[in-house]
């Protein structure tokens, strides 16, 4: 489960930026997670649950929360220029049945913001 090294990861760096801004805690965290990032929301929450609770995350509040705000995919056809929502990364253009369309969103995983005191 990849998702616990990426939550350690970010998890680190809003610790680090936190401390940097001479912040004592940290509340709240919003992640952008997006469907084709191959990252499993709720194995993320798992994995924030895990930290949250074990207190070995600096600054990291018990009663912290995690918001996913999701990215859905999108992608461009090459063939015919089509924008589309695929499901998958290999997927078929709905116009032209083309696969292999420029993936423009839905790969990320990002630390949109944090909040705390």
């Amino acid at each position: 489960m990849h998702e616990m090294g990426l939550m350690a990861d970010a998890l680190e760096a809003v610790a680090a930026d936190a401390e940097k801004r001479g912040m004592s805690s940290v509340e709240k965290i919003s992640l952008i997670v997006g469907d084709l990032s191959n990252v499993l929301p709720d194995a993320l929450r798992f994995a924030f649950d895990a930290f949250r609770r074990t207190g070995e995350v600096p600054l990291l509040d018990p009663s912290a929360s995690l918001t996913i705000i999701r990215e859905r995919g999108r992608a461009r056809c090459a063939v015919c220029h089509t924008e589309y929502e695929p499901d998958e990364l290999i997927a078929t253009c709905p116009k032209c049945g083309m696969p292999f369309g420029v993936l423009l969103e839905g790969e990320t995983f990002k630390i949109q913001s944090y909040e705390g005191s």
